[in-house]
């Protein structure tokens, strides 16, 4: 049985899909992921809310310690994993991709955003260990 996300971190996820919203509204869709990750980053600092862009995860394998291996979009309030797309449909490979970045970083919680859709409420996927 699954842990209840604490408060704190359900509030952090809000904000984010609240940002997500007012840039699509401001931008729609068509434009590169990295220009919607420049102003989610925005947003964030408007907001006063901390995130590590581009973070870099390690993975261990046979005992050896690879780093950078995997990088995280925005790693949000030191746990809440992002992970953007601008693509023409979310595939389970992305999901696939979020889930390990939260199981490999530890942390909870996860949002899937995609901006490259006419509706943003339908490229926003929330994963939750």
């Amino acid at each position: 049985m699954h842990q209840e996300i604490p408060k704190q971190l359900d509030d952090l996820a809000k904000l984010v899909v609240d940002a997500a919203y007012k840039i699509h509204t401001a931008l729609g869709a068509g434009l590169l992921e990295s220009a919607y990750q420049a102003c989610l980053e925005i947003e964030l600092q408007k907001r006063g809310v901390p995130y590590l862009p581009q973070y870099l995860l390690p993975i261990c394998y046979e005992g050896v310690t690879v780093e950078g291996a995997y990088r995280i979009d925005l790693l949000v309030g030191d746990q809440l994993v992002v992970e953007m797309k601008s693509v023409e449909q979310l595939l389970p490979i992305h999901s696939a991709q979020l889930l390990t970045y939260l199981k490999l970083s530890g942390n909870r919680l996860g949002l899937l955003i995609n901006f490259n859709t006419p509706r943003i409420k339908d490229g926003i996927k929330r994963i939750a260990l």
